[in-house]
């Protein structure tokens, strides 16, 4: 949702004597509660890009993995969007495993909202893992690459 649509609901749901608003969108659902007169907290939540019921014929079971403790600097995704290895679709990848790089210099590029942004390494070093698939969706602070 648009953010200036946004700030539009929230002075609204402000201003007036609703104290609370739900919107949903394609891409997702804008719900706007007023906690006190004074002032109105909003959450957000994506549409689902796919949902399926659990019945009690197919319990929902959560597994926990180990999570191997990582050496080296990990690079963060700095903003939501989706993972690109090459800046061109076939090309090639601007950091692979092993590859050296510089900091300040471009190893991936993340679209978000029809802009293709690329992310730079913000330390020098070899690639030596690289934690995300190309065209996977990735979030913000999401670890991207292992760099030594």
């Amino acid at each position: 949702m648009d953010l200036r649509k946004l700030k539009t609901l929230i002075d609204l749901v402000s201003e007036s004597n609703i104290s609370e608003l739900e919107i949903t969108e394609a891409e997702g659902k804008v719900r706007i509660v007023k906690a006190d007169p004074r002032a109105a907290t909003v959450s957000y939540a994506p549409a689902p890009a796919m949902s399926l019921p659990a019945t009690a014929a197919q319990p929902v079971a959560l597994a926990v993995a180990e999570v191997p403790v990582e050496s080296g600097h990990v690079v963060k995704s700095p903003m939501v969007g989706t993972f690109y290895r090459a800046a061109s679709p076939g090309g090639k990848p601007l950091a692979d495993i092993g590859s050296d790089v510089k900091e300040g210099e471009a190893i991936c590029i993340i679209e978000a909202m029809k802009i293709m942004n690329e992310i730079e390494a913000d330390k020098s070093g070899k690639v030596t893992r690289v934690l995300c698939e190309n065209g996977q969706a990735v979030e913000f602070g999401q670890p991207l690459f292992i760099v030594e």
